[in-house]
C-alpha cells in the first residue's frame, strides 16, 4: 500500500531543495508518494530580531510562497512540485538569485504554467491560506525549526538536514531509518556538526 509523505518547504531554502530531491528518489526505490505544501520562512520569522541582511531575504521571500499557494489555490496541489522543482532548478542549481520574481515567472514557464500567477507575489490576497499552511506543517513539530518539515501518517519531524541528496537504495535506507527514529515517542534529536554547506547536483 502507498505510503503518502507530505513535504513542507519554502521554495528559497536550499536544505528542503535537497531533502526534496532526496524524497522524489525514494519515490523510485519505496512505494511512497510525496507530496508538496507550502511553509513560509518569512511566517515563521515575523517579529523575529533578525540580522539586517536576513531582515532584506525575508522581504523578498514572501513572493516565492505567494504564489505557490496562489497556484494551489488554482490548479490543485499536484502542480506544487512542477513549479518548485522548476524554481529550485534555476535559483539553487543555476543560481538565479537576483531576481526572485523574475527566477518564479521563469519556473512557472519552464512548468506550463500561467506566468501571470506571478502577481501574488506582491498580493496579500492568499496570506490566510498561506498562514495555515504553514500552521499544518509546523504545528506537529513546533515553530523552533525551519524548513524542511516531513509528515509520514502521525509521525512529523524536521529535516532531514543531508547533502547531497542519496540516490538509489541509499535514499530508501536513509527514508526507513529517519521514519524509524522520528516514530519513536520521547525521540527529539540526532545531531552532528555540518561540515559542509548544501550540494545540489
Amino acid at each position: 500500500m502507498t505510503q503518502t509523505v507530505d513535504l513542507w518547504v519554502d521554495p528559497i531554502c536550499p536544505w528542503a531543495w535537497i531533502t526534496s530531491r532526496w524524497l522524489l528518489e525514494t519515490q523510485k526505490v519505496r512505494d511512497v508518494e510525496v507530496r508538496f505544501h507550502t511553509m513560509s520562512l518569512a511566517v515563521l520569522n515575523d517579529g523575529r530580531e533578525l540580522p539586517e541582511e536576513y531582515v532584506d531575504m525575508m522581504k523578498k521571500a514572501w513572493g516565492p510562497v505567494r504564489i505557490m499557494i496562489a497556484l494551489e489555490e488554482r490548479y490543485g496541489n499536484e502542480k506544487l512540485e512542477p513549479f518548485y522543482s522548476a524554481f529550485g532548478r534555476r535559483f539553487h542549481v543555476q543560481g538565479e538569485r537576483d531576481d526572485l520574481l523574475a527566477t518564479a515567472q521563469a519556473a512557472l514557464s519552464d512548468a506550463g504554467l500561467d506566468e501571470k500567477l506571478v502577481d501574488a507575489a506582491a498580493n496579500d490576497e492568499f496570506d490566510d491560506e498561506l498562514r495555515a499552511s504553514h500552521l499544518a506543517g509546523m504545528d506537529p513539530v513546533g515553530f523552533d525549526v525551519g524548513t524542511p518539515v516531513v509528515h509520514v501518517g502521525d509521525v512529523a519531524f524536521f529535516g532531514p538536514v543531508v547533502t547531497p541528496a542519496p540516490k538509489g537504495e541509499a535514499a530508501g535506507t536513509l527514508f526507513d531509518g529517519v521514519v524509524a527514529v522520528a516514530s519513536i515517542p520521547g525521540f527529539y534529536e540526532l545531531k552532528r556538526t555540518r561540515s559542509e554547506g548544501p550540494t545540489f547536483q
